[in-house]
């Protein structure tokens, strides 16, 4: 292994070896069994003389680091792991991150699996078609392996973008060219781009309370000033967003964590408010894929008549989340600059994904995969309210919803300090659900649960339904 050691401006040359490969073997850089150069090879890549490096390394096989043995060279000593934590010395930095980064938390309820999984977010992995993939990325790495290899165009895979176009263009009605879209790293990135773009420091971003949190901490560690704008039945209440804000983030198809449908009379008020206060609005549109009653509902971009809304759309619910694949179907006039800043933030998303993501929807293999999940959706949808309304009908109410990949649940009578040792509980008996609560900004949160059933087989929701009413004590 070649091993950095700098004696540029040292005095004492041998001490300088001993001193870097000691700080290396401390540090974890280098690991027990590594093996050093010879004491000729690195003798001769440092322009000093034998006995220099000699000295050193007789130095640290004295303390113990490193060892030797004939026909193996000289190699890092087990016994310097156990040395480690002992000589490891951090250094303190002056450096200290912004006070936005102090309080942020990553999300982590997808750290552990548990038996009975209810958590929202998540679709059913076993379903993908991981052979075809493998097949689809072959092909893409060897289409790759063909070409000259260097970076690509940041707005995206031209052949995803067409296939995309296409595909909402039927599925969702989606007003858009290919020269719309913008591929991004799923929704997160897809946001964060709107936002370089739209917004500067200090402006206001009206996000749904209860809403999504990490595209309301994306605002905010951009320094924007974010309001909760309550929701009702009928979605977003357009007449309480807040005097001279400058952009709107909404679930209209199915509302998170709510899962209520937008109706038309408020998406087309949202529309003209945002013609009004020269305002844009972002329209994620998560998982409206999956629609189990009921008549689709138009998108907001497919009503826009002015050029206000930003359609995102993402792959982490309809084939896999580690795909990390979305896209960003933006008006004319800030396409241009939305393709700047995915340039700036990571140049491109990965081409060999994203062709064989083109080749997925073109063969009409991503429509087989829709209907054959959606199915089964349906089904597990169909299990859990109807549970959630035989079961546990003296603790929760049903929030009526049609779509998606989860359903939500108000508590009856409990707080929200019982609620969650409800939840606690749960998580003991191996059921995982998530509080309602915690998705709400305001200070009197709204108490109940949040019911996902992408990830959890059809044979255990009644199970862990019953699981979770056991957890709310007797009757």
């Amino acid at each position: 292994m070649d091993v950095h050691v700098s004696l540029v401006g040292r005095a004492n040359l041998s001490g300088e070896i001993y001193r870097q490969l000691r700080a290396a073997i401390v540090d974890g850089r280098l690991r027990p069994g590594d093996l050093l150069p010879p004491s000729r090879e690195m003798a001769r890549a440092l322009g000093v003389a034998r006995t220099t490096v000699t000295v050193a390394y007789e130095r640290l096989a004295g303390e113990g680091f490193i060892g030797s043995r004939v026909g193996s060279g000289t190699f890092v000593t087990a016994h310097a792991a156990r040395m480690r934590l002992a000589g490891r010395e951090r250094r303190e930095s002056a450096l200290r991150p912004r006070e936005f980064w102090k309080s942020f938390q990553p999300v982590r309820i997808f750290a552990r699996e548990a038996e009975f999984d209810f958590r929202s977010g998540l679709p059913d992995a076993s379903l993908f078609p991981h052979d075809l993939w493998r097949k689809l990325m072959l092909a893409a790495l060897r289409a790759e392996q063909s070409d000259s290899g260097v970076y690509s165009n940041s707005a995206g895979h031209r052949g995803l973008r067409e296939a995309i176009a296409r595909h909402i263009g039927v599925a969702r009605a989606v007003r858009c060219s290919s020269d719309d879209i913008t591929i991004t790293n799923g929704t997160q990135q897809a946001i964060d781009v709107v936002a370089r773009v739209m917004l500067s420091p200090g402006d206001r971003v009206a996000v749904e309370d209860p809403g999504y949190p990490p595209p309301r901490r994306l605002f905010e560690s951009l320094g924007a000033r974010v309001a909760g704008v309550p929701v009702d039945h009928e979605g977003l209440i357009v007449d309480l967003i807040p005097k001279r804000t400058r952009l709107v983030y909404v679930t209209p198809s199915h509302q998170f964590p709510l899962g209520v449908s937008m109706t038309l009379q408020r998406r087309l008020a949202l529309l003209a408010w945002a013609e009004r206060n020269d305002a844009a609005i972002i329209e994620d549109d998560y998982d409206s894929e999956f629609r189990f009653g009921g008549r689709p509902v138009e998108p907001l971009q497919t009503l826009d008549t002015t050029g206000r809304v930003i359609y995102v759309g993402s792959f982490s619910k309809t084939t896999l989340p580690t795909l990390r694949l979305g896209f960003v179907v933006t008006p004319s006039t800030i396409t241009d600059a939305t393709e700047k800043a995915k340039f700036l933030v990571d140049w491109h998303t990965s081409l060999p994904v994203q062709a064989a993501m083109a080749r997925f929807i073109e063969s009409g293999a991503f429509a087989r995969h829709i209907r054959k999940v959606g199915a089964a959706y349906r089904r597990r949808h169909a299990m859990v309210t109807r549970g959630v309304s035989t079961l546990l009908h003296e603790h929760l109410e049903l929030v009526p919803s049609n779509a998606g990949l989860h359903v939500t649940a108000v508590a009856r009578r409990l707080n929200a300090t019982h609620m969650q040792e409800v939840i606690d509980t749960a998580r003991t008996a191996g059921v995982a659900v998530q509080s309602l609560a915690r998705f709400g900004m305001a200070k009197r949160r709204r108490v109940g649960v949040v019911l996902g059933y992408g990830s959890i087989p059809a044979e255990r929701i009644e199970e862990g339904l019953r699981r979770l009413r056991s957890c709310f004590g007797p009757k």
